[in-house]
């Protein structure tokens, strides 16, 4: 299976806030290639020099670093100036998805459907804030991922604390509009959605613990939905994803209200590949194997 590849390696860790999950994610990956006979070996961009990489022979990088340096384009660039193919989006597509606002931006101009945002900082006026967006709604870092420095609040006199939280991580803070309803993600791979999955956390919060930890959080596959509104789904989130330059593989999440109206939340151009991560699970709903899944992905790496 291996035969004519040469050295690949999985680009994991980082020093970005992901980086717990970007080593468990990596090493998933890793184990698989090397179960599958590849000359893989895993590689920490916090020990080495990414510049160096055009002179080490390698082959290809599976690009396995959640957040910031590994989700936004820098490693995307880096291995594009060193003529590296890599796995997952190219520079554009990975800047535009880790940047939430901008993300909404492209979205409302392709009139697709996303919850309303604001841009805050210190100077916004929190009660116009609520009075814009309604309540409860959600304060996050505008570039960070699972979930990390999100905040949903209740009350305008929780924003002060939700924004200095968010602000921890990032220098632009968006409030989001809450959308009450089901929670759905729709994976994809080869440029094509897989199934929809519905996620139903504890409480209602699926957060950091719930993704990556929780064995009480249910996944329904297949979802409550009939196939007709699926298929929809799926399109519009295959748009979305398309629609930031995003490529190859990724995850789209999304939220139905009460009405049945979908609402675009954000796209993730380098998902998990944990045992709780959903482009896995999803694949796994079209028989396709943890391992083929990943081999699916390395095929799939190219240059800019």
């Amino acid at each position: 299976m291996s035969s004519g590849h040469g050295k690949i390696a999985v680009l994991l860790g980082g020093n970005s806030a992901e980086r717990e999950v970007s080593l468990m994610s990596g090493r998933a990956v890793l184990d698989s290639l090397n179960r599958q006979g590849f000359n893989a070996f895993p590689l920490d961009p916090n020990n080495t020099r990414l510049e160096s990489l055009s002179e080490s022979g390698l082959e290809k990088a599976f690009i396995m670093l959640h957040g910031r340096g590994g989700e936004d384009g820098v490693v995307q660039g880096v291995l594009t100036h060193a003529k590296i193919p890599f796995t997952g989006s190219g520079v554009l597509g990975c800047a535009l998805a880790m940047d939430k606002w901008r993300t909404k931006l492209i979205w409302d101009a392709l009139s697709l459907p996303t919850p309303p945002c604001l841009v805050i900082n210190d100077l916004s006026n929190f009660q116009q804030v609520a009075d814009n967006l309604g309540l409860p709604m959600i304060v996050k870092p505008c570039s960070e991922g699972s979930t990390i420095g999100l905040s949903k609040v209740e009350t305008s006199g929780e924003i002060p604390k939700a924004y200095k939280l968010a602000k921890k991580y990032d220098s632009v803070v968006i409030a989001e509009k809450w959308i009450d309803g089901v929670e759905l993600t729709a994976s994809i791979l080869d440029n094509k959605s897989l199934p929809l999955i519905q996620i139903e956390a504890p409480l209602g919060n699926y957060d950091y613990e719930a993704k990556y930890f929780s064995d009480e959080t249910k996944y329904l596959r297949p979802t409550s939905l009939d196939s007709s509104e699926e298929k929809k789904l799926q399109a519009l989130c295959l748009k979305a994803f398309k629609g930031l330059g995003c490529s190859g593989w990724g995850r789209v999440d999304l939220m139905l209200d009460k009405q049945g109206r979908p609402w675009l939340l954000e796209a993730n151009t380098v998902p998990g590949m944990t045992a709780h991560s959903l482009v896995p699970m999803a694949a796994e709903a079209v028989q396709i194997s943890f391992d083929q899944l990943v081999l699916h992905i390395l095929e799939s790496a190219n240059v800019e």
